[in-house]
């Protein structure tokens, strides 16, 4: 069985590494995007997930019926706490991760670096004097492509502005002077 490779509408960026000149960009899906490729891909009512801490870590194992062997395929991993919301993101991050294991999104690892340089406005100091992006800095995947080895082979990142601000496999045109 394999899951289809992401749309760019599915496809989420976060700051990675800031500095004053700029930062990367981290490609990620969230949970709900698994939950409809599992249903899209072996039907709502052929997949589960459970979640069991194991050594104070919560584990999340999602489990898909194979209905020639006549069995549950199970894959498992552990997630992380969020910033934000710590039992619910170690429970969606373990369950990504799960999914990950079984196939879903894992052509998000083929991503080249994401170097953007920041524009006035987009960087702020934080009160540990790191550099994040501030609130209104967005970022989107406008386009995206794979290659046959199911690795990206095109990449476009726009800001919330629509401008591009990152491309990868686009081929450079020469302008006349």
């Amino acid at each position: 069985m394999k899951f289809r490779t992401l749309y760019a509408e599915e496809i989420e960026c976060r700051a990675g590494n800031c500095t004053e000149k700029g930062f990367t960009l981290l490609l990620y899906k969230d949970a709900r995007v698994d939950m409809n490729l599992l249903d899209e891909t072996v039907g709502c009512m052929n997949w589960k997930r459970e979640h069991e801490v194991v050594n104070n870590n919560l584990y999340c194992t999602v489990s898909i019926w194979d209905a020639d062997k006549k069995e549950w395929i199970s894959k498992q991993d552990v997630g992380t706490e969020s910033n934000t919301e710590a039992v619910k993101g170690e429970s969606s991050d373990s369950f990504k991760r799960a999914c990950f294991n079984i196939g879903i999104g894992r052509e998000l690892y083929t991503a080249p670096l994401i170097w953007i340089t920041a524009n006035t406005g987009e960087l702020t100091k934080g009160s540990n004097g790191k550099f994040k992006l501030t609130p209104s800095a967005k970022f989107s995947v406008s386009e995206i492509e794979y290659n046959d080895k199911r690795e990206i082979s095109k990449l476009i990142i726009v800001d919330k502005d629509g401008k591009t601000r990152f491309s990868f496999g686009v081929a450079k045109t020469n302008k006349p002077q």
